[in-house]
């Protein structure tokens, strides 16, 4: 018994060590090529491109699926050779991760071509991110996301804070520096806390003007300098709703590349079921009220579309899964029936 335990450990050691040199191997790969622009620039000519367009993102339907094509360095040339366009457009491009078999991929935005001619020519459409994220597969959309991060990154950051210059890109697109001060710039996240609040038998969801009619969402709201996650919850939540939060864990995070790259970083509140009566501030949102377990399973059902009702209004729906306050109103659902 002890020789079959033996082997099947040394298998599932060895295992573990070749996923892990395989993740390994990947990211010093990635180094490399954010560090040298010589090799980074060889890696595009035989990498695969995602294409923006003004920062939408193309795709692809087949069937009933959205599918994200990755075009060849082959196809990228094809297309700017349509407009006449020469192949140093391919360094406006910039690195976006890579396979395990170290294949490179990049995103390029094409803005400053004719959107219809590309369409045609690869039989797509350039969709707002907004909505690609949520017609194509999870793994998909955070590519997209963070694709479209970076390329508005390098878009509003052409010029430096201190001397006015303009900066330049490495081949990467890992940074831009201003030759005239020595300054190097990185792309930056902004740190956001989502907060699901709960009395214990209730959970507080609460509308935004900008969210699309019905829906309802867990508080969100940027860091300030200087606070630490729980600081910002307990603030965000005392301003929003005018609640005292007495008790936070963290759940998870994800980037989220709206309004601009932030950190989702998701926590789950607890307030007291005699101290729970809301206060909401009007200049932060449009309504907020608690949901007992049983709306909120059937919210989760609920698809956008069949929301509205007869008389005009539209009952309350959430956050699709690709989002992570579904996350956590999900995780609030499991406890709650647990």
């Amino acid at each position: 018994m002890a020789v079959i335990y033996q082997a099947v450990y040394r298998r599932a050691s060895s295992l573990f060590c070749r996923l892990h040199s395989t993740y390994v191997r990947k990211m010093r790969y990635l180094n490399e090529l954010k560090e040298d622009d010589s090799l980074c620039r060889q890696a595009q000519t035989s990498g695969t491109f995602y294409l923006f367009h003004n920062l939408s993102p193309f795709l692809q339907k087949v069937g009933k699926k959205y599918l994200v094509p990755q075009l060849s360095a082959a196809g990228v040339k094809m297309i700017l050779e349509k407009f006449k366009e020469t192949e140093q457009w391919i360094e406006k491009s910039v690195l976006i991760g890579c396979s395990d078999e170290h294949i490179p991929h990049f995103a390029m935005d094409l803005g400053a071509l004719e959107k219809s001619v590309i369409e045609s020519e690869l039989k797509g459409v350039f969709t707002d991110l907004q909505k690609a994220l949520f017609i194509v597969d999870e793994k998909d959309s955070s590519v997209l996301a963070s694709a479209q991060s970076l390329l508005r990154w390098h878009d509003s950051h052409q010029y430096c804070s201190k001397t006015g210059q303009p900066t330049q890109k490495n081949v990467a697109g890992s940074k831009r520096v201003c030759h005239a001060s020595g300054i190097t710039y990185y792309p930056q996240m902004s740190p956001v806390v989502i907060t699901l609040v709960s009395d214990g038998s209730r959970c507080l969801l609460s509308r935004q003007p900008s969210f699309p009619p019905g829906m309802f969402s867990a508080l969100s709201g940027f860091c300030d300098v200087g606070e630490n996650v729980e600081e910002a919850v307990r603030r965000e939540v005392a301003e929003e709703v005018g609640l005292e939060v007495e008790s936070l864990r963290y759940s998870a995070s994800q980037h989220w590349p709206f309004p601009s790259s932030c950190l989702m970083i998701a926590c789950h509140a607890l307030v007291s079921a005699q101290q729970a009566e809301i206060s909401m501030n009007s200049q932060e949102l449009e309504a907020a009220r608690w949901f007992g377990l049983e709306e909120v399973v059937e919210g989760l059902k609920r698809e956008p579309r069949s929301s509205k009702q007869d008389n005009g209004s539209f009952l309350p729906w959430f956050p699709p899964k690709q989002a992570i306050a579904h996350q956590l109103i999900c995780e609030w659902v499991k406890q709650q029936t647990s």
